[in-house]
């Protein structure tokens, strides 16, 4: 392997070298023609050559120590069995640049992650520090409320963390809802049934629920009713216990209707409810039933609040890009 170098910021220089124990590993941190060290070098500024199990590691001080902090966490992945790609190596180059974060020291953008949430299809490890704390939360708090844009991963990791506990057999019953709110379109001009009218603004639900469980265990679990999906109208007068239950697009809910999902929560249930305050598509000027809870609850014992930004979002880079243009600084 070797590239033109990168051209280093200013300050003291270092070089740095790793020394790998299974270097049949090697192929895939490095990624396809060297993706992934082209991007680690192209976003810290360093410059990496490899020879045998090495990488030597060139620039300045603060960015090699970050790049090799970098490749030994993608390595450590690798050796638990993770696939690398392009969103997990901009995840720990985002992790490796968090001084502190709730205790977690920037040393651990190197190690193993801290949680994880194992599913029949894969096992779901953090990508940003932000996650780190929403997985922390979901494990412990009995409410939870994520807040941030899209991409950020907050319904996606409530679902897996739901399917976990639906299989080791900590709930009985999933239950996930939407509101049915239009965005600039009109539920009446859909064809179909109500269930035909409504499943596409379920859709996303039903995506995670298949990146989990194989096929033919969702179908049955849905048939059964270990799994629910609906929008949030059909939770009106029911209490929901022994179930994860989560709410997904909250911003889009009225208070009255925040309310009324709030108060299903029954014995042994946990609830999570996801939304992004700067994206509601409420007809007229009524306040957001997510901002309203939020509000009213934040810092109430048993309940959470996890706040995304445009630095965590996990799908492609440019969307991070595209949220921080439309939506300015994460703290507005």
């Amino acid at each position: 392997m070797s590239r033109k170098p990168v051209q280093a910021r200013a300050g003291d220089r270092a070089r740095l070298e790793i020394l790998f124990d299974k270097p049949q590993l090697l192929g895939r941190l490095f990624g396809q023609y060297d993706q992934n060290l082209i991007a680690i070098e192209s976003k810290l500024g360093v410059y990496m050559s490899a020879r045998g199990n090495k990488i030597q590691i060139e620039g300045e001080a603060e960015a090699a120590a970050r790049a090799r902090e970098v490749l030994t966490g993608l390595y450590n992945r690798i050796v638990q069995g993770q696939d690398v790609d392009a969103g997990m190596v901009d995840g720990v180059i985002q992790m490796s640049a968090e001084p502190t974060l709730e205790g977690i020291i920037r040393a651990d953008a190197g190690d193993a992650p801290p949680v994880m949430i194992r599913t029949r299809k894969k096992t779901i490890v953090p990508r940003t520090g932000t996650q780190i704390g929403y997985m922390e939360a979901l494990g412990r708090d009995d409410v939870i409320f994520a807040l941030g844009p899209a991409g950020t991963g907050k319904t996606y990791l409530a679902v897996a963390q739901a399917v976990q506990q639906l299989i080791n057999g900590s709930v009985q019953r999933l239950i996930l809802s939407r509101p049915a709110v239009e965005a600039g379109e009109r539920l009446g001009f859909l064809p179909g049934d109500m269930k035909e009218k409504v499943d596409p603004y379920l859709r996303p639900l039903y995506d995670a629920l298949y990146d989990m469980l194989p096929t033919e265990q969702v179908e049955r679990r849905i048939a059964s009713g270990e799994i629910e999906i609906a929008p949030i109208a059909f939770m009106r007068g029911r209490t929901l216990s022994d179930a994860f239950i989560i709410l997904d697009e909250a911003q889009n809910t009225t208070i009255a209707q925040m309310k009324m999902f709030l108060t299903r929560f029954g014995m042994n249930s946990r609830m999570v409810v996801c939304g992004d305050p700067r994206q509601i598509d409420l007809p007229g000027v009524g306040q957001s039933g997510l901002a309203d809870a939020v509000r009213r609850l934040e810092g109430l014992e048993g309940i959470g609040t996890i706040r995304f930004g445009a630095a965590d979002v996990v799908r492609h880079p440019i969307v991070g890009r595209i949220v921080q243009a439309y939506e300015g600084p994460d703290d507005a």
